[in-house]
């Protein structure tokens, strides 16, 4: 029997987006993505969810030890900030003059970069 892929689903946050944390243990941080996890619905933001990790000494870090770093947080947790009002938003999808399909908050309507 073959394993059948599913196509995933089309995330409406970004790498370099302003998102704010709106449930779990770093509710209320805002940061920018730094990379986003499409396979996995997740994203990793910038000083949110920090996790120490256990490393050993490696030539980089010589002597090893507990370093602290950001941990991948489910795309549903996350809201987008929008940039002129600084509030969170919902993001819409749609047609521009140029029939381009680009991403628009549902709270201004507006166009997001």
């Amino acid at each position: 029997m073959e394993k059948k892929v599913t196509k995933p689903a089309k995330l409406k946050i970004r790498k370099g987006d302003l998102v704010k944390v709106i449930a779990g243990d770093s509710k209320g941080t805002q940061g920018k993505v730094v990379e986003v996890i499409i396979e996995k619905n997740r994203a990793v933001v910038e000083g949110a969810n920090m996790v120490s990790k256990h490393t050993k000494p490696n030539a980089a870090n010589p002597n090893g030890g507990i370093v602290k770093q950001e941990a991948a947080i489910h795309i549903s947790n996350l809201a987008l900030v929008e940039p002129k009002t600084g509030k969170t938003t919902r993001v819409g999808r749609k047609l521009n003059d140029a029939g381009k399909l680009v991403r628009v908050s549902k709270k201004s309507g507006e166009e997001i970069k």
